[in-house]
């Protein structure tokens, strides 16, 4: 793949994205993200040795959690701006070897506990395990579930069971696999089509409070993953919040041959480009950064 430097490739994306938008603000039924009202940040934070991103991560070097260096990034997080803070005690990364289940409990529990009394943000936990969820409710009570997985039937029910708000993933395969999955004739209509079989899994199983992220970086290609951000207008038809996690993701980092260290910047371009395509929420490793760019963006449509 050609690599572009100086942001030209990211111009060319926000060039073609622009088109994208100027045609849909035609549309009086399309819902834009110049009409939000309430963007919220998700802050990252990592319960474990592996993440792709060193900086997410506030476990020691030995592996051990420290509830000082997680408490500090917690605070700091919500300082900068962030309402929702995601746990996370199993790497999904694509090509990452899960962690078995009493490991990722043994990471999240003291977690979970510290934050006991700290209500004045929400809490997601990124699982992929019904047991996972069902112990966090017992010993934290309500949270948002994030599960990169796509949603088996004994986690929708379980979700459905404790009345609790739902994140569905598009993917393919697991963390070993999804790379090797990416044959669409095209992407954004597979995720439309995913999702639209999802709508109706979720009435089954009584879920109506569902969160829509397009799983950018699972099982899809680095032109896959700009392909279905340049198309984010066409999920609002499911009429549901859109989450956007592409923080300093192999697609920014790739094609501009650098480390995901150095794509803060190129985060921050996708990010941009997320809210015009009508990111509700944008999950992030820098939520200052992230908070900034926000207040750009309301600039821009004449919101501030």
């Amino acid at each position: 793949m050609q690599r572009y430097h100086n942001f030209d490739y990211f111009w060319r994306i926000m060039e073609n994205a622009k088109k994208d938008f100027n045609i849909r603000e035609a549309q009086p039924e399309s819902r834009l993200a110049n009409s939000k009202e309430n963007i919220q940040i998700m802050g990252i934070v990592n319960l474990t040795d592996d993440s792709f991103y060193a900086g997410s991560r506030v476990l020691s070097a030995s592996g051990e959690f420290v509830p000082e260096t997680f408490l500090s990034r917690v605070r700091s997080m919500v300082a900068d701006g962030a309402s929702i803070i995601d746990l996370g005690a199993c790497s999904t990364r694509p090509g990452s070897d899960s962690v078995d289940e009493e490991t990722e409990w043994r990471r999240l529990e003291p977690a979970l506990r510290l934050l006991n009394d700290k209500r004045d943000f929400n809490v997601s936990i990124d699982t992929f395990r019904p047991e996972i969820v069902q112990k966090a409710y017992e010993a934290f009570g309500p949270f948002i579930v994030n599960d990169i997985s796509g949603g088996s039937d004994e986690m929708l029910s379980l979700v459905g069971r404790l009345g609790l708000t739902y994140i569905a993933t598009h993917s393919r395969g697991d963390s070993k696999t999804m790379q090797s999955l990416t044959d669409y004739d095209d992407v954004t209509s597979a995720v439309k089509d995913f999702f639209a079989e999802f709508s109706q899994r979720a009435m089954r199983f009584g879920i109506s409070d569902w969160i829509l992220d397009p799983g950018y970086g699972f099982a899809k290609t680095v032109e896959q993953n700009w392909q279905l951000l340049r198309e984010l207008p066409q999920l609002a038809i499911f009429g549901k919040q859109l989450l956007v996690g592409i923080s300093r993701k192999r697609m920014i980092w790739k094609p501009l041959d650098i480390t995901p260290s150095e794509a803060l910047p190129g985060t921050q371009v996708a990010n941009l480009v997320a809210l015009q395509g009508g990111a509700d929420i944008l999950r992030v490793h820098d939520v200052a950064e992230a908070r900034h760019t926000v207040i750009l963006w309301r600039l821009l449509n004449g919101q501030l």
